[in-house]
């Protein structure tokens, strides 16, 4: 992520990253005089996953630009949907170990009714559809994980 400033297209910011991800960065880009609620969506690193215990950590991969665009087009659809002021959506690639923001998304609206399902479908839909790539690592294995298999509402 830019740390000297989001670069923007109009209201929308979107992120892949090998940086760490920052949630205040995130508020500050969707706050608006015209929002009335901002809501931020934090996905960390988990020590479990689909009944597995003990993992230890992730790796990300992703082809930037079209991960870019395939998360813009799910900004799209959501605006379609709710009269969204601004949203941010970033996703890490790289190692993470447990406990660390692996992607965030935040979203303002006039009312609080329009920012919890627009915040919602877009994470739920980037996760759902956007091709990136995850590893879990846990002692004496690896392997890689279909998100858009497991997606069942969770990170």
């Amino acid at each position: 992520m830019n740390r000297s400033g989001l670069a923007t297209q109009g209201s929308d910011y979107v992120d892949v990253t090998g940086e760490p991800l920052d949630a205040q960065l995130l508020l500050d880009f969707v706050a608006d005089p015209t929002a009335g609620a901002a809501v931020l969506f934090s996905g960390t690193v988990r020590n479990h996953s689909h009944g597995r215990d003990g993992v230890t950590h992730l790796e990300y991969e992703a082809y930037e630009g079209v991960v870019v665009t395939k998360i813009a087009e799910v900004i799209a659809t959501a605006r379609s949907q709710w009269p969204m002021i601004k949203v941010a959506a970033v996703h890490r690639t790289g190692t993470l170990n447990v406990g660390e923001p692996a992607v965030m998304v935040a979203v303002s609206t006039a009312h609080r009714a329009d920012a919890f399902p627009a915040c919602k479908f877009v994470i739920d839909e980037l996760k759902r559809s956007v091709p990136i790539w995850k590893k879990e690592h846990w002692p004496g294995g690896a392997e890689w994980v279909r998100e858009d298999l497991h997606h069942a509402g969770d990170v």
